[in-house]
This record gives C-alpha cells, structure tokens and sequence, in this order.
C-alpha cells in the first residue's frame, strides 16, 4: 500500500529530469495537473461507494501498480493489461513532470476522500437547522487534526522515514477516532441531512483507517528487514 522503496524516490526522480528550471507558471500549472488527479480519483471513489473493495478498485482504475497501492497478497493474480485501458491523457504528463509528494497514491487517496468528507460537510453545516452550533465546530476540527497528521505521515512515509511514518499514522488515527466520536448516532438524529451525513461519512472514514493501516503494516516490514548483508567480514 505504501511507497516503501528502500531508496528515496523524490531523489531519484529528480536526478532524472537533471536541472529544473521552472517558474510560477510552470509550477501553477503543475499544480493544477495534481488537483485533477485528486478530482478524477474521487470520481472513481465516488462510483465505487457500494463496492466492497472500493480502494483497491479505484487504485486500478487509476492504473496505480501494485507495488504502489498495495502488497502482492492483496491483489494476487491483478490484470496489470487492464492498468493501461485505465491510464489517460494524464498519464502520459506525468512521465514529463518532476515526482513530487503530490503524486503519492497515498496522498492522493487521503487528501481524495478528506475532501469528500469536508466538501458534504460545508454543504450540510451551510443551513443552521441541520446541525446544533457545537457539533459544526467540533467535527470539522476533529477531522482537520486527522488529516493534517496523516498529510504529515504521508510525507514521512515518502522520505523514506517509516518510523515516523508509523508514530503519525497513530496520532493520526487517534484524530480519526475522535472525529468518530463527535458523529454520536444519538446526536446526529437531529436532522435527516446530518443522519444521512454520518451513514455516508462512516465508509469513508473507515477506508481511511485500513488506507493507513496497510501502510503501517508494510512500513514494520520494511524496518524488520535487515539493514546490511547478514554477511560479516569475516574474511578479512
């Protein structure tokens, strides 16, 4: 699920492009190319809501490799032909644009459906009757705490920095957890359309969860391996 090569992938792809000089623009429109990628992954989210393995459905859809979403185990026995259908236009930009964070499937998945959570619940908080004043604060503080640990985590994850990686993820699911809690069932019977928020919002949440989970579990593989060759030099 994680991007847990050993070497620092932001490096490498740099060193590829050689000398970047790009200005504002370059960037703007760099930039942009990203948030559509977000946009167009949540689409495929969005259609796949009633699928029970909607994350790694969306991830193939999005023509992510499995060693960029998830662990072979996962999706043993993958089509990778069907990768190709999938990719468009967007695709072929990325092979001339330098690697950023933005690009991590991690990344994009989190910040996909943390905007789906924060988009419905600006939409449902919008008209006062829906939702009583202390709950509009509450949630959306809550959820904005998790996704600025898990944006941190993520960041960690693609330097490389696993044990940190794993500490953030934790905090960042004790804010999932409290997020949770502010959406009580007996609370959130105060109006239909806030009701209907926290049926919606549950999945979503919870696909975070094993999103962080899975890079949690592959980033103690990753530190559990040896550093060195068990191999001593002995022979010296």
């Amino acid at each position: 699920m994680s991007n847990t090569n050993s070497e620092n992938p932001s490096d490498n792809n740099w060193d590829d492009r050689g000398e970047l000089i790009w200005n504002e623009f370059d960037w703007e429109r760099y930039l942009r190319h990203q948030d559509e990628i977000v946009l167009r992954y949540l689409a495929f989210y969005e259609q796949l809501s009633a699928h029970p393995e909607r994350l790694d459905e969306s991830a193939r859809l999005m023509g992510w490799g499995v060693d960029e979403w998830t662990s072979e185990a996962v999706l043993d026995g993958a089509d990778d032909d069907d990768d190709d259908d999938s990719a468009s236009d967007l695709d072929d930009m990325d092979e001339a644009e330098p690697y950023t964070l933005h690009k991590n499937p991690i990344h994009v998945a989190s910040r996909a459906i943390f905007l789906s959570l924060k988009r419905t619940w600006e939409q449902v908080a919008a008209v006062p009757a829906n939702v009583p004043p202390p709950l509009v604060l509450n949630y959306y503080a809550a959820l904005m705490r998790c996704e600025d640990q898990a944006m941190q985590a993520i960041s960690a994850l693609d330097f490389g920095d696993y044990a940190m990686a794993i500490s953030l993820f934790k905090r960042a699911l004790r804010d999932l957890n409290a997020t949770l809690s502010t959406l009580d069932p007996e609370l959130c019977l105060h109006s239909r359309a806030l009701d209907h928020y926290r049926k919606d919002a549950l999945p979503r949440l919870f696909d975070l969860r094993e999103v962080w989970l899975r890079v949690m579990s592959e980033c103690r593989e990753e530190l559990s391996r040896p550093s060195a060759d068990p191999e001593t030099d002995d022979e010296d």
